[in-house]
C-alpha cells in the first residue's frame, strides 16, 4: 500500500496565479485537518453521493466524502494520506453469525480433502494417546471439502482405530461416532427413536454412527481442559485480528454464555476489541429454565457501539441434515416419506418461550432451516404480536434457507429481517441429495427475500461453513458453489445489492443505521479498502479478495 504522511508546506515565492487562487480560495473557510483522508479511488458510500473519489476521516467520524480535490482540502501537516491509485473503499464488512473461528477443540480436519485424510488424522491422534481415551474432532470442516462428497461414517473411522471412542464433530447438530464410541455409550440398533433427534443407519439397518441434534445427547464429550483468562482473551482478540483483514469491523454471536460476553467486555475495558459486536444471548428450550436464568442475564439492550446485548437466541430445527421440511426428504433420507426433518423443540414450549420474552422486553432471533421451520416461528411470533405489536422491533429469523411465497406477507406483517449465510456456497452437493436440486438451488433466495421487501443482511455461520466473508459475496452474487457449478442463477443479485445486505442491512438488522452501514459525513469511520475494484473486477475476483486496509472508528486496525 502506497501512504505518505504531509509535510509542512515549505515558504516559496508567490505568483499571480497563486495569489489569485488564493485570494478565491480565501472565501471559504479552511477546515480542520484530518487524521486520514483515502484519496484517487472508488469510494463505494451507498448513499446518494454514489462512488467518490475519495473520504477524510477525523476521530472516530467521517469528515468528507467526495472528490480527491474537495477531500484534500481536509490535509494538514500531520494527516496520514493513503493514495488509493483505483482501489476501492467499501463500508466495513458485517457477519450476522459468526460463532467463532477454528472450530473448537480436537483432532484438526480443516485440511482434510478426502475421507482418507480424515481416517488418517483420527489414526495419527491414536498413535498418541492411551487405549480407551476418546478422540474427538473440531468442527471447522464439512464433507463438501471432501473428494467423495460424503461424510465419514462409523465403518470409515473403525479404519482409524478400533481401542478408541472416536467423535466426529461436524456443524453445530451432528456427530458421528465409531463402533467403539457406540459401544461406550451403549447405542445399538436397538436404541429407541429419540424426540428431536435421529440415528442414522446403513441401507442395511446396521447403525452408521451418525446422531444428529437431539440424538446427540447419548454423548456426553470428555471436559476440554480449561484455558487461563489471559490465553483466552488472547485467543479471541487474535481471531478478531483474523476477521479484520478480511475488512470485517462488525460481527454478531448468535446465542452464547454470559461467560463469553464477560470475555469481550474485558476486551473492549482495555482496548483490545477491535470488532463492534452485537451479542445474542443463548435460550434454554424450556420456559421453567428461562425463568430461573433470565435474571442472571444483562438487561436487554445494554452497551454501545462496541458491544451490545442485541435479543435471544431460540432454534427450532436442525440443519442440513435436520431442516424441518412441509415435504419429505429425498430417498434414502426420506425414508420412504416419512422424514420431514427435525423439529427439535416441541410447538407449545417454544410459543410461550417467545410469548415469556416478549412480555420482558427481549428480542428474539429464531433459528429456522427448512419451509415448515419458518411457519412455525411465524406461528409463534404471531402469538407475542398479539400480546403486543412486534412491528419495529426487529425481530429475527435465522438462517432461512427455504421460504415460501406465502410466508412472506406474513413476514412483512411482523416486521421480521432474515439473517441469511452462504451455506450453499460449501453444501451444494450434500443440499441436494437431502433435498433434491430444485429445493437446494432454492436456498437462502436473496434475489427473492429483496424482491419481497423483507430487509436481509449476510453472515457465514463460521465454523459451521468454513470462514470467509468474501466466499458470502462472490456467491451471493454468482450462485457459484465450490464442487457443484451454479444453483439458482435466478437467485442471483448485483455487487451494490449484495455489499448493502453485508453492510447496510447488518446495521438496520442491529438498529444501527443512524450510525454505520454506509460512508456518509457523520457516520463512524469503518470501512476497508480492497485490493481490486469491488464494482468492476471481473469475476471471480470476489471469492479471493484482498483487504489491504481496515479502520473501524477511524482506528486501522489491518494493515497489508
Amino acid at each position: 500500500m502506497r501512504t505518505k504522511r504531509r509535510s509542512s508546506a515549505r515558504t516559496v515565492p508567490l505568483g499571480m496565479a497563486t495569489l489569485a487562487a488564493l485570494t478565491v480560495s480565501a472565501c471559504a473557510p479552511t477546515p480542520d485537518p484530518a487524521d486520514l483522508v483515502l484519496l484517487g479511488g472508488s469510494v463505494v458510500t451507498l448513499s446518494e453521493a454514489g462512488v467518490a473519489e475519495g473520504i477524510a476521516i477525523r476521530g472516530d467520524r467521517i469528515v468528507a466524502v467526495g472528490s480527491s480535490s474537495e477531500v484534500r482540502a481536509y490535509v494538514g501537516p500531520e494527516t496520514r494520506v493513503v493514495e488509493l491509485d483505483g482501489r476501492s473503499v467499501i463500508p466495513g464488512l458485517a457477519d450476522n453469525h459468526f460463532h467463532g473461528i477454528g472450530g473448537g477443540p480436537g483432532v484438526d480436519l480443516s485440511r482434510a480433502r478426502s475421507i482418507a485424510d480424515v481416517v488418517e488424522a483420527v489414526a495419527a491422534r491414536a498413535a498418541e494417546i492411551r487405549a480407551g481415551e476418546v478422540i474427538r474432532t473440531n468442527s471447522d470442516w464439512h464433507e463438501g471439502q471432501l473428494a467423495e462428497q460424503t461424510l465419514p461414517y462409523r465403518d470409515d473411522l473403525d479404519r482409524a482405530t478400533s481401542d478408541h471412542a472416536v467423535v466426529v464433530v461436524r456443524g453445530g447438530h451432528e456427530y458421528i461416532l465409531n463402533s467403539a464410541a457406540l459401544a461406550r455409550w451403549s447405542i445399538d440398533e436397538s436404541t429407541p427413536a429419540v424426540s428431536g433427534g435421529r440415528i442414522g443407519r446403513y441401507e442395511d439397518g446396521r447403525l452408521n454412527g451418525e446422531l444428529v441434534d437431539r440424538a446427540k445427547n447419548f454423548v456426553v464429550l470428555p471436559p476440554v481442559p480449561e484455558r487461563s483468562e489471559a490465553d483466552m482473551l488472547a485467543a479471541l482478540a487474535e481471531s478478531h485480528r483474523t476477521l479484520n483483514s478480511r475488512g470485517l469491523t462488525s460481527i454478531r454471536y448468535p446465542g452464547s454464555s454470559p461467560l463469553q460476553y464477560s470475555a469481550l467486555q474485558q476486551l473492549k475495558e482495555t482496548e483490545r476489541l477491535n470488532v463492534r459486536v452485537e451479542f445474542l444471548l443463548r435460550a434454554p428450550r424450556s420456559p421453567q429454565s428461562l425463568a430461573q436464568i433470565m435474571n442472571e442475564w444483562p438487561a436487554p439492550g445494554a452497551g454501545d457501539a462496541w458491544l451490545k446485548i442485541g435479543g435471544v437466541k431460540l432454534g427450532v430445527d436442525g440443519g442440513f441434515e435436520g431442516g424441518l421440511m412441509r415435504e419429505p426428504y429425498e430417498e434414502p433420507w426420506g425414508e420412504g416419506g416419512a422424514f420431514s426433518g427435525l423439529q427439535t423443540v416441541p410447538r407449545e414450549p417454544f410459543v410461550e418461550t417467545v410469548r415469556a420474552l416478549h412480555a420482558s422486553g427481549w428480542r428474539v432471533a429464531t433459528h429456522a432451516v427448512g419451509d415448515a421451520a419458518i411457519d412455525l416461528v411465524l406461528d409463534a411470533y404471531e402469538v407475542a404480536n398479539a400480546d403486543a405489536p412486534l412491528q419495529g422491533l426487529r425481530w429475527v429469523i435465522e438462517h432461512g434457507f427455504i421460504p415460501r411465497d406465502d410466508q412472506f406477507p406474513r413476514m412483512r406483517a411482523l416486521g421480521l429481517s432474515v439473517s441469511a449465510q452462504d451455506h450453499l456456497y460449501l453444501a451444494a452437493p450434500s443440499l441436494a441429495e437431502y433435498w433434491g436440486e430444485d429445493r437446494a438451488a432454492w436456498t437462502t433466495p436473496l434475489r427473492a427475500y429483496l424482491d419481497a421487501d423483507i430487509p436481509v443482511s449476510l453472515g457465514t455461520d463460521s465454523p459451521v461453513v468454513p470462514y470467509d466473508p468474501w466466499w458470502v459475496l462472490h456467491h451471493f452474487t454468482t450462485r457459484e458453489t465450490i464442487s457443484a457449478g451454479v444453483f439458482g442463477a435466478d437467485q442471483r443479485v448485483t455487487r451494490l445489492e449484495a455489499l448493502r445486505a453485508a453492510t447496510e442491512g447488518y446495521a438496520y438488522l442491529t438498529f444501527s443505521e443512524d450510525e454505520r452501514g454506509s460512508l456518509e459525513v457523520g457516520k463512524l469511520a469503518d470501512l476497508a479498502v480492497t485490493a481490486m475494484d469491488y464494482l468492476t473486477c471481473a469475476d471471480p475476483c470476489l471469492e479471493s479478495m484482498q483487504v489491504d486496509l481496515t479502520v473501524v472508528g477511524g482506528r486501522i486496525v489491518w494493515e497489508r
